[in-house]
């Protein structure tokens, strides 16, 4: 059985065609169940799940509540509660395609080594995109992924996107739930709990792959297109990998700034090209992007 977890916080306006979507999929409705982990709502969330229940009285839809605030929080809340042996989670401002959960739960039946995998995210703008859009920007603030239209290992240093990723259950047994000290919680734009799941799963060379078939639509509002929240997330990503490294240890943490100064190394050479080739606003973004992430990464305040 597969367990599609959604976990939320304040969503109303995305929620209801999220759980629409996922139940006109094409996995009969006796091999899944829908488990929504309400983080705390203020807003009309259970209302809006009430709706759903009554209009979809076919599918197996679960509703918890888990009071702790934190996204990781809500994740390992879902790992608790879902009865399925594979959990699907899905972030709960998208749309999935009618053949999603289909895929994960067939490629998960034919290949007992895969432990987790992955699929693409396309970005759902409600308005446009930027034009000082790189491939790089585009990934922070969409999540988006694809890496092409073949089943494939990610590449180094890259995972699955946290909103649309599957694991086997039994995975959570041999590294632990996500790190609650990590994550977003409320408003906050923390991260790397997904980061330190992967590792871990990496360390025990467990297997993780990318399907280019279980596509999910991440709606994009015009608030995650601005500047505070650029900067905002760009910063707390720097936060986040401070705290996640320094908790494993400092040469961890060293590691991790020396990586930074590649990163530092890359975005200066991506700032020439882009200027040469007269779009200078793109490379300034990356500037940015970097300068944010590293003093996040110092400690400093933002």
């Amino acid at each position: 059985m597969l367990t599609a977890i959604i976990c939320t916080y304040n969503r109303e306006k995305y929620i209801g065609p999220l759980l629409d979507s996922i139940a006109a999929n094409d996995l009969s409705k006796e091999e899944y169940e829908i488990l929504l982990v309400d983080n705390n709502c203020t807003d009309n969330t259970r209302e809006v799940c009430k709706a759903f229940a009554m209009a979809h009285r076919e599918v197996n839809f679960r509703y918890v509540v888990e009071s702790e605030q934190g996204l990781s929080a809500a994740r390992n809340k879902g790992i608790k509660e879902a009865k399925g042996d594979i959990l699907v989670y899905i972030d709960d401002d998208a749309l999935v395609d009618p053949h999603y959960l289909r895929t994960y739960a067939e490629w998960f039946d034919a290949h007992p080594e895969t432990m987790a995998c992955g699929g693409p995210v396309e970005p759902l703008y409600e308005t446009a995109e930027p034009s000082w859009f790189t491939p790089y920007t585009k990934a922070l603030l969409t999540a988006w992924v694809n890496y092409g239209e073949q089943v494939r290992t990610y590449p180094k240093g890259r995972y699955p996107s946290g909103g649309n990723a599957a694991f086997r259950k039994i995975v959570f047994d041999q590294v632990g739930l996500f790190n609650t000290a990590l994550g977003r919680k409320g408003n906050s734009l923390m991260a790397s709990e997904e980061k330190d799941i992967f590792d871990k799963m990496h360390a025990l060379k467990m297997q993780i792959l990318y399907l280019p078939t279980p596509v999910l639509h991440h709606i994009i509002p015009q608030i995650k297109l601005e500047a505070d929240y650029f900067n905002r997330l760009t910063f707390q990503i720097g936060s986040s990998e401070r705290q996640r490294t320094l908790a494993i240890g400092k040469s961890k943490y060293l590691q991790r700034l020396c990586a930074e100064l590649v990163k530092w190394a890359g975005t200066l050479v991506l700032l020439c090209i882009y200027t040469i080739s007269f779009h200078p606003a793109k490379g300034w973004k990356l500037v940015q992007f970097r300068a944010n992430v590293t003093r996040g990464l110092f400690g400093s305040g933002r």
